[in-house]
């Protein structure tokens, strides 16, 4: 570091997350054995996002700027043998978009300082990074209290000269959660034919979009439960919960570059069935107050809200015997396997209150209270960091929105499934259509 003894920035009260609005404010803290003249000591906060083709590419493919603030803490002059501090404050706009970190892209902030020295002479830099949180507040969202649904039929073949039709319905109980609540999933299944299926899988599937001049699109199952297959001539219902763990929010407000999106994809085996419910991940839950009534719980038969995405019937034929198979040999499914388990096999369980710390809101004051000092690790999708002790596996902090490391990833391009508006316009819907 040469003349320089320590060179670093601190924020005020050790802070490291942020809303749009705020103020962040520290200082710039500078040891010298001996004395260093400057020009100027200059200090920046900035935020940007970048984006790539390639996967943890060092050079963006495209950029934009969010803001970048400069404040001169000190003018030409000569820093004398001994310690310095510059205090800073920023004040942060109110559209600026949550942290983001994917493999090929980033939504990032920092605070950055820099000695100006004269001429041949060494110039000193040093930057620390923080994070910024744009509360989703879920209830803004349209209709996001009622039931996402879906139905599709499925006509097959088996044993080269034998017709069955296969009716599949799933349905979650809101269209918008928090980390740490619930997904209450409810699936009906009619087997009209001779020949038992295979298993039913329910997952919850992220979508990010880099919005390149050939977007990418990265699709990652964050849970998956699966269940038995259906008997021949069986109507089958299947009641499983999917508990949403710490993920960045839907959309990422203030970003033209990046996007997300979630869905809840529950797809039978044998013959190949899917249904697609679109869901958002936010930060302060559905309000579900006397004027806005919690809907059905998915404990009941599936039925379409009315106020939900209601899909075109079925032909009224395949209905009627789907239905009729179900009234003589009704059964419920078993559950065969969860992906929400820890090494040991035993099911996770989470809290609520292990994401949030008042009702309706999931990013709590500040970090926990009493922690030690641990090194930062951003994992893939984080928007706030991840704490770690050394060399091990990195471990959620008390805030919210955090992606766990290292969930399962499909290769891309996929065909991505559809937004959520894509999903509820009757132009594009695929509710409306019979494979």
């Amino acid at each position: 570091m040469g003349k320089l003894q320590e060179f670093d920035i601190t924020f005020t009260n050790n802070k490291v997350v942020y809303g749009p609005g705020e103020s962040i404010s520290g200082n710039v803290k500078i040891r010298t054995g001996h004395s260093l003249q400057y020009k100027a000591i200059k200090v920046y906060c900035q935020g940007s996002c970048g984006i790539s083709n390639k996967m943890n590419e060092a050079v963006w493919a495209l950029e934009e700027q969010y803001f970048n603030s400069t404040l001169s803490v000190a003018d030409k002059g000569t820093l004398v043998a001994g310690e310095h501090s510059f205090p800073f404050q920023f004040l942060l706009p109110v559209a600026a978009p949550t942290s983001f970190e994917g493999p090929f892209g980033k939504i990032t902030y920092r605070v950055r300082v820099a000695i100006d020295t004269p001429r041949f002479s060494k110039d000193y830099k040093a930057q620390r990074a923080f994070y910024l949180l744009n509360l989703l507040n879920l209830n803004e969202v349209p209709d996001i209290e009622h039931p996402s649904y879906a139905v599709t039929t499925k006509k097959f073949s088996y044993l080269l000269v034998k017709t069955g039709t296969l009716m599949l319905k799933a349905r979650s109980d809101l269209r918008g959660y928090i980390p740490g609540q619930v997904i209450k999933l409810a699936t009906e299944i009619h087997n009209k034919s001779g020949k038992d299926t295979g298993y039913v899988l329910a997952s919850l599937i992220q979508k990010v979009t880099y919005k390149t001049k050939r977007p990418v699109v990265d699709l990652r199952t964050i849970a998956e439960v699966e269940g038995a297959g259906v008997k021949a001539g069986k109507h089958a219902e299947w009641r499983e919960q999917i508990i949403v763990p710490p993920l960045p929010q839907s959309a990422l407000a203030g970003c033209s570059l990046i996007h997300i999106d979630y869905f809840i994809q529950v797809s039978l085996k044998s013959p190949d069935a899917v249904v697609t419910l679109p869901i958002y991940i936010g930060n302060i839950a559905v309000n579900l107050s006397p004027s806005r009534p919690m809907p059905p719980t998915p404990d009941h038969r599936i039925a379409p809200s009315a106020a939900g995405v209601t899909p075109s019937a079925p032909p009224v034929e395949e209905l009627e015997e789907g239905m009729c198979a179900g009234g003589v040999g009704s059964e419920e499914l078993p559950t065969k396997s969860h992906s929400q388990q820890d090494p040991s096999g035993q099911p996770v369980t989470m809290s609520p209150s292990a994401f949030s710390q008042a009702p309706g809101v999931a990013l709590p004051p500040g970090l926990r209270p009493g922690a030690s000092a641990p090194l930062f690790c951003v994992s893939t999708g984080a928007t706030i960091p991840f704490f770690t002790e050394g060399n091990v596996t990195p471990i959620p902090t008390s805030c919210s929105l955090i992606l766990p490391p290292e969930y399962s990833s499909c290769d891309y391009p996929h065909e991505p499934p559809p937004t959520y508006e894509e999903s509820c316009s009757s132009t594009n819907s695929t509710f409306n259509s019979t494979p």
